[in-house]
């Protein structure tokens, strides 16, 4: 089939490669949104799916806005029999949804219907799931609500973060969106719709989500964090200033500590949650680079007593 790839972060490269690689297909085009700022220098800088479509000679369209007129007419010139999308970021209107005489096809990171939106992945882990996967579904105007062609499924590791487990989604995904780019043109494969019972929502993960509770137990606080990281970022305050949390850890059987209170040791940090306490492992203070807790507190020389989140 030909082929118009949508896709704009970094998590969406692979099954790009997957696709160019397969040689079964013809990736005639790449949709991404446009150039962004970045760095400390705020100069634009074009997405991971850009400057990889860019390095293979490939065609890169970067509508404001996928209804904009251009867009849709260049997208009618290249007559793409599919359009398969990672993250690609923008909402695709009726308009762009009719061209391709297969339709869109979204590589996304949950088993639908669970976690339909934005942050699959985050949401998982925070709402203490075991097992995770990816599927690709046929778009619809709703949200994720297409019939679903494949799926495949991944563990979720007791100490993985959001980053750890879309890594390997992103690789394990690539190959489902290339076989079923492969079943959908020998015709082999057809999209079935996903079941009215368990669906769940995963909206955006904003900073806020991300600031920890500790008066709730030390299970949802380690979820928190490690569905936080590395983006927004899981964090508290100490002494009136923001305090990220990069790793925790569980300490079951110690309860000792009030929620917030802070027991420091010579190489150990504790926190109290509502439950038993959690070892802080790995902090980064404000305008500062991560670093050990341990390191951390010895040197803003926490005082007994002291708490978190205060």
């Amino acid at each position: 089939m030909k082929l118009v790839f949508a896709g704009t972060p970094e998590v969406a490269v692979p099954a790009l490669d997957a696709l160019i690689a397969s040689g079964r297909h013809e990736v005639a085009a790449v949709v991404t949104r446009p150039d962004a700022q970045a760095g400390r220098g705020r100069r634009m800088v074009a997405s991971p799916v850009a400057e990889r479509a860019a390095e293979a000679g490939i065609e890169v369209l970067k509508p404001a806005k996928p209804k904009d007129p251009e867009f849709l007419e260049r997208l009618r010139e290249i007559a793409p029999d599919c359009c398969p999308v990672v993250a690609y970021g923008a909402l695709l209107p009726r308009v762009a949804l009719d061209i391709p005489a297969h339709g869109w096809v979204n590589l996304h990171f949950s088993l639908l219907p669970a976690w339909r939106g934005a942050a699959p992945v985050q949401h998982a882990i925070m709402a203490g799931d075991e097992i995770t996967g990816a599927s690709t579904f046929l778009i619809e105007e709703g949200l994720d609500s297409g019939p679903v062609y494949g799926t495949v499924t991944e563990e979720i590791r007791p100490t993985d973060t959001s980053g750890d487990l879309l890594t390997r989604l992103a690789f394990a995904g690539s190959g489902l969106l290339a076989a079923t780019m492969d079943g959908i043109e020998d015709g082999t494969l057809k999209a079935v719709p996903q079941p009215a019972d368990g669906v769940t929502l995963a909206p955006k993960v904003n900073v806020e989500d991300a600031h920890i509770d500790w008066s709730a137990p030390s299970l949802r606080v380690d979820r928190v964090v490690r569905g936080c990281t590395p983006a927004p970022g899981a964090w508290t305050t100490f002494r009136g200033e923001r305090l990220k949390l990069v790793q925790v850890q569980p300490v079951p059987g110690r309860d000792d500590l009030a929620p917030g209170e802070i027991a420091a040791g010579k190489n150990n940090v504790y926190v109290g949650t509502g439950s038993y306490a959690v070892e802080l492992l790995w902090v980064q203070a404000q305008g500062k680079k991560p670093m050990r807790a341990a390191d951390w507190a010895r040197g803003v020389r926490i005082a007994e007593g002291e708490r978190v989140g205060a």
